[in-house]
């Protein structure tokens, strides 16, 4: 048996935006999806635990069928498995975005507002290039990390993909910067991710709890030395949002999963652009190699990531988990269209591609396979971050094992009104049960 996932991130959304009462995956075109709906079964899962924040650790950790509320210490360890990290125990990990910052009228954010007044008007920095991002982050790594003297050797910035890097800070005494029991106070810490604040003043949402004030006065460092980086200089002359200042968050220590192997019996591959899905792989075991043109927006590659999944079933992978970050950041950027686009790209020249491999493959071989497509979130485009409703899914199987689950109907479709009508499923652990294991629903 093949097993195949898909998760177009954030795809699921509310109605009542642009498009009226109809939402992305109503308006996007998606005939292979939609025909294993058809041919399948589908209903809506609970990807996110009561409790627990939706973001797209818990919920990725959740469709490959770890449980957020247990599994789950933190998201940049994950981001920082991915990027060759090598974390002891008592390390702690925090993401470190490079965000765009401006004043609440709009305008530049330097100038004689404090920094606590500032907006964050773009997560990303413009989905500023990776190698703009590691240039700056290398810079900002000479001055307030590893080339910081008063940190005692503790700090360090790693560069990673486009806006998206990482801190690791190790265990020691209080240094001379302030650095002080990480390990011991990081849970307590209260870190609010950029995109769950875009357009607010930022001061109710900068880090708080004890010894948070160390990272808080990270963040405004990077703010007076980035003001005039070559890298921004540039960018600003061109139009393009700037790496304003790095906001801190995420953190945590490396977890310890089950591997899929043991778990459920299959050898597999992550195929993905993002850190963090390619170190929740690492860590449980999968392969997760780079994908060349692979960058976690609508610009990315789409067919790589098909080309990568065939790849890994020919060479005798048992399972492929495909992950598409651009309608999560479609909807992080209030790109309505650019979202739809993205659902339509992502069937035609990833979906597509892999299930007619898969269906070819069954032909020639007789292997069965399964497919199984969600997203991990929603992100509605209403509110440009994500959110803990239940979200729809396609489930398929070629040999027609799990047909006595229900949720079959001529009319099934992959948006969340069909799903309303089809299987339930309380957690996604119960889903990859069902999809790696068969057996009841119950």
């Amino acid at each position: 048996m093949k097993y195949l996932i898909i998760v177009p991130d954030g795809a699921a959304d509310r109605t009542g935006g642009v498009f009226g009462e109809k939402t992305p995956l109503e308006m996007a075109d998606m005939p292979c999806i939609n025909g294993l709906a058809r041919r399948g079964s589908v209903g809506q899962v609970q990807t996110i635990p009561l409790g627990v924040k939706p973001g797209s650790d818990a919920a990725n950790l959740a469709v490959i069928g770890y449980d957020p509320a247990k599994d789950l210490t933190g998201r940049s360890p994950l981001e920082a498995v991915s990027m060759g990290v090598e974390m002891a125990d008592t390390d702690v990990s925090f993401r470190a975005n490079l965000v765009t910052l401006a004043k609440a009228s709009g305008s530049p954010a330097h100038g004689d507002v404090p920094f606590d007044e500032l907006i964050i008007i773009d997560h990303s920095a413009g989905d500023i290039p990776t190698l703009d991002g590691r240039e700056i982050i290398e810079y900002l790594d000479g001055k307030i990390g590893s080339g910081d003297p008063a940190n005692a050797g503790r700090v360090r910035l790693y560069p990673g993909v486009s806006y998206r890097h990482a801190l690791i800070v190790k265990d020691g005494p209080v240094a001379e910067s302030g650095v002080g029991d990480v390990v011991g106070e990081s849970a307590g810490y209260e870190m609010t991710p950029p995109h769950d604040v875009l357009d607010q003043p930022i001061g109710a949402n900068l880090p708080s709890g004890d010894g948070s004030a160390y990272f808080l006065g990270l963040m405004k460092r990077s703010y007076e030395l980035l003001a005039e980086h070559p890298v921004n200089l540039a960018r600003r002359a061109a139009g393009l949002n700037t790496a304003d200042a790095i906001w801190i968050w995420g953190q945590g220590r490396r977890p310890a999963l089950t591997p899929m192997t043991e778990k459920y019996g299959v050898s597999g591959t992550a195929v993905a652009a993002v850190d963090l899905i390619k170190g929740i792989g690492l860590c449980a075991g999968l392969d997760a190699p780079e994908v060349e043109g692979a960058t976690g927006t609508l610009e990315t590659d789409f067919g790589a990531k098909a080309r990568t999944a065939i790849e890994a079933f020919e060479g005798g992978k048992d399972f492929v988990f495909i992950h598409v970050e651009a309608p999560d950041e479609c909807s992080h950027q209030g790109d309505a269209q650019g979202k739809v686009e993205s659902l339509g790209r992502i069937d035609a020249e990833v979906a597509s591609p892999v299930v007619e491999w898969l269906a070819g493959n069954r032909e020639r071989t007789g292997e069965e396979y399964r497919v199984l497509v969600l997203p991990d979130h929603r992100t509605p485009l209403s509110i440009r971050t994500h959110s803990s409703e239940p979200v729809p899914f396609v489930l398929f199987d070629s040999s027609g094992g799990l047909e006595d689950l229900g949720g079959r109907g001529d009319d099934n479709a992959f948006t969340e009104k069909s799903s309303k009508s089809g299987l339930r499923f309380a957690s996604g652990a119960a889903l990859a049960d069902i999809f790696f294991a068969g057996g009841s629903v119950n």
